[in-house]
């Protein structure tokens, strides 16, 4: 005997599920706008525009002499009679200039005359160590001699010597102006004048070799 047919298949089930959404709803790609820069900050004065014109301005009504900024850390001062050295030094001093850096000399045999140029600054005040005033004076050839400086600067005791040696400038009232490097007994052309001579040694050959 056999069964009754049975039914095979099952009724048709529905084979997708419903349509849903792919996509999430539009978010915002971006963040709002950022500012790109910082606000304006309050910048500070250039050393030479808060010190430099100033005492430029001080020096032309007290003593009449000029002078420029080179830079905003560097001021050269004009002056051209070197008998005014010593009290351009003393003004400086007191304004906290308290030291020389170097001094600078140059011959200038068509001119007849030495330029004398200090280089002095400030190690007590913060402002004024970011200045180099450059005091820069003649002395003629017949006669190449100037104030020292030592008393007002001590830092100069060594720079004074120096020039002394090398171009034969005397600095007068300087306690200790011995040579450094030349023999005491040294004659002839001072060796940074221009007239200076360097002598030219024979060449040694071995005829052996």
């Amino acid at each position: 005997m056999t069964q009754p047919n049975q039914p095979t298949t099952q009724p048709n089930q529905p084979t997708t599920q419903p349509n849903q959404p792919t996509t999430q709803p539009n978010q915002p790609t971006t963040q709002p706008n950022q500012p790109t820069t910082q606000p304006n900050q309050p910048t500070t004065q250039p050393t030479k525009s808060r010190f430099g014109d100033k005492l430029l301005q001080e020096l032309k009504n007290t003593f009449g002499i000029e002078g420029k900024a080179e830079s905003d850390r560097r001021i050269m001062i004009e002056i051209p009679d070197p008998a005014q050295i010593r009290k351009v030094a003393e003004f400086l001093r007191e304004k906290g200039i308290d030291h020389v850096k170097s001094i600078t000399g140059i011959d200038y045999p068509d001119q007849k005359k030495f330029s004398i140029v200090y280089h002095v600054s400030s190690y007590g005040d913060f402002e004024l160590a970011k200045l180099i005033l450059s005091l820069r004076t003649y002395v003629p050839y017949e006669r190449p001699e100037i104030e020292t400086l030592y008393e007002i600067w001590p830092s100069v005791w060594t720079f004074e010597r120096e020039t002394y040696e090398m171009l034969g400038i005397t600095f007068k009232g300087h306690p200790d102006l011995r040579r450094m490097f030349l023999p005491e007994d040294f004659e002839g052309v001072y060796p940074l004048r221009k007239s200076f001579k360097v002598k030219q040694e024979a060449l040694f050959i071995d005829k052996q070799a």
